[in-house]
């Protein structure tokens, strides 16, 4: 059976102090029929930081990624109510020829002193989506629009692109945090909105996955939509309770994300990418495992992601980082340990012929980072 390799890598964006991107992180990545690859992540000179270094950027790579464009901020972030913000993310999605649709993550930065996460309460800035399309494979986009997250109104983080669904409907996928001065319980779950205008109109929002009393909490879905027109989704998996990370955690839709599955243990641990069908049908799932010395990996899985194979794992990305996890007491301890890694967060989008595009970012230190990308093939 064809084994999983990287067929080629490369850095899409280098770390550079000298023109304020010396922290590139939070990357997101799509292909387009054009053959265009569309990168947007965060640049700052912290990676914490909320001051006016930060700024979401876009770089395209019209070579297979042996050259990328300098790297540009096409989007303005709006006042709200009075208060500036600044773009944290930006993660694009491919409408069929030279169309974008760009999902744009909104936060509240009037205040820059204030951290993006409030240790005493667990509440987050404010924080809002917006989207934009783009005609002409990126180069310039049309007018912001907010996403209507309603009946959630509390800041809603995004959590990687908007889909095309089978039903030819746009799926937005957020999850819950809550005010930043709020002192009741965190109540999280990961939700999905739609629209069926082009970001005209949002409604029908759908909790995906919740426990009773917020017992784990499914982070940081990534979804994609299978041939056979289901919807997977895989999550960041958190126990509240023992203050640990679980295996990652998988769901499915069969009806355009309407209804989900019960969550199930993929036996994967770590923090996944979405997963997509190489070119004999097995998915591979790219992920973050920090269980020792972090490092990307891949795995593939011959039964529609409930499993992913021991066997066939390979080491994309493993710089000589120290342990990056620690003992957890509570959930600000969560918190404090994610802002200090450097490696993470890996995209992928699936390649014409079976191939899976990945990006993550990496550095010798939480605000030194690049962006790297990288292409799985089978051989």
């Amino acid at each position: 059976m064809a084994r999983l390799q990287v067929r080629d890598q490369g850095i899409a964006v280098a770390s550079d102090a000298s023109n304020g991107r010396r922290s590139c992180c939070f990357p997101n990545v799509c292909v387009l029929p054009t053959g265009r690859w569309i990168c947007g992540f965060r640049v700052g000179m912290d990676k914490t930081g909320m001051g006016p270094d930060q700024a979401t950027m876009l770089s395209f790579s019209d070579d297979q990624g042996r050259t990328w464009s300098t790297p540009t901020a096409p989007f303005v972030a709006p006042t709200l109510g009075g208060k500036q913000g600044r773009f944290r993310a930006a993660a694009c999605t491919a409408l069929g020829g030279s169309r974008v649709l760009v999902t744009l993550y909104w936060v509240d930065c009037s205040d820059p002193s204030r951290p993006f996460f409030n240790e005493t309460t667990q509440g987050l800035l404010d924080s809002k989506l917006f989207t934009a399309i783009s005609e002409d494979q990126g180069q310039t986009w049309s007018p912001l629009r907010q996403v209507d997250t309603t009946p959630y109104l509390q800041p809603t983080p995004i959590t990687g692109p908007a889909l095309v669904l089978p039903d030819g409907r746009w799926g937005c996928f957020f999850e819950l945090n809550k005010s930043y001065e709020d002192l009741r319980p965190w109540h999280h779950a990961p939700i999905i909105t739609f629209t069926a205008d082009e970001g005209q109109h949002w409604g029908g929002a759908v909790a995906i996955a919740e426990e009773p009393e917020d017992r784990v909490f499914y982070w940081d879905q990534r979804a994609s939509v299978q041939p056979d027109k289901s919807l997977l989704n895989f999550f960041w998996t958190y126990d509240t309770v023992a203050n640990v990370y679980l295996n990652i955690h998988a769901t499915i839709s069969r009806d355009s994300g309407r209804t989900w599955s019960q969550p199930w243990d993929t036996g994967v641990p770590g923090q996944p990418a979405s997963v997509w069908p190489m070119r004999d049908g097995r998915l591979c799932l790219v992920y973050v495992d920090r269980s020792s010395t972090p490092c990307i990996k891949a795995r593939l899985s011959s039964d529609g992601g409930r499993s992913f194979d021991p066997a066939s794992e390979i080491v994309i990305a493993q710089p000589q980082l120290s342990g990056q996890t620690r003992q957890k007491k509570m959930m600000e301890d969560a918190w404090a340990e994610m802002s200090d890694f450097s490696l993470g967060l890996p995209a992928t989008a699936p390649l014409p012929g079976g191939d899976v595009l990945a990006v993550y970012y990496t550095g010798p230190h939480r605000d030194t980072t690049s962006i790297h990308f990288c292409r799985l093939s089978l051989v």
